[in-house]
């Protein structure tokens, strides 16, 4: 993938995200919080590589957060199976 897509990502998500080139090398950063550290990502000395790394962790987390199970309570639940045993009530009256 290319950098400037890595890079938009990453910055869609963290609008003050920025290389931060120290001895470990390169890495992304967003204020204090190193983007990919969570995700144990390797160091390294490539600008592309670190964008590429840091949009890998936005997507983890973005993935993660969506599909956490203290996301789901009773009431969405319910709602789901309401709006599904309408449309086979009404499918079955359609006939």
């Amino acid at each position: 993938m290319n950098t400037d897509k890595n890079k938009k990502k990453v910055l869609k998500v963290y609008p003050d995200a920025y290389i931060e080139h120290g001895q470990l090398g390169a890495r992304v950063m967003s204020g204090e919080t190193f983007l990919a550290e969570e995700y144990f990502m390797p160091n390294t000395h490539d600008e592309t590589k670190a964008w590429e790394y840091a949009a890998i962790a936005c997507k983890t987390t973005q993935n993660f957060n969506r599909t956490h199970p203290s996301r789901m309570d009773l009431t969405q639940i319910e709602g789901k199976i309401d709006r599904i045993s309408r449309r086979k009530k009404r499918g079955r009256n359609a006939k």
